[in-house]
């Protein structure tokens, strides 16, 4: 897989600046200039830079992962919803900051089924999925 100089300089969490210097220098393995753009290989992920003559040996880190997502289900909303005519959401599912409700879940990838008896999640949960895959959240039309 190829990509740009930002595209890299993001995957090493370095400025695009940096990542130019690195390629002037030729430092970059297998990087080649198309036009008035450079290609980078990526090996494993990561573009490969080979090390310097002087100062401190490099420590590129990775970019941060992606939040895990967590899915659980209402117990209190299934409860209101045998006293309601229109059912209410009761699967919520949790990413960063965001927060889906839905009556149905796919998950897109591996996933694990967690329980936490003494150690329930801030809403209350004691059972839930965590999955690092995409998650699609469906809601019923009535």
């Amino acid at each position: 897989m190829f990509v740009g100089s930002t595209q890299a300089a993001q995957l090493m969490g370095i400025s695009a600046r940096r990542i130019r210097q690195l390629l002037s220098g030729g430092r970059i393995q297998g990087a080649f200039k198309l036009g008035r753009s450079w290609i980078i290989p990526l090996v494993n992920g990561m573009p490969q830079v080979s090390e310097g003559t002087r100062g401190p040996k490099a420590r590129w880190r990775r970019r941060r992962p992606s939040p895990v997502t967590i899915i659980h289900v209402n117990q209190q909303t299934i409860r209101q919803n045998q006293k309601q005519e229109k059912a209410a959401p009761v699967i919520s599912v949790k990413r960063g900051q965001e927060n889906r409700y839905g009556h149905e879940v796919e998950i897109h990838g591996p996933c694990r089924v967690v329980y936490r008896r003494d150690n329930p999640k801030p809403c209350g949960a004691r059972v839930w999925i965590e999955t690092l895959f995409g998650v699609e959240v469906f809601t019923q039309n009535e």
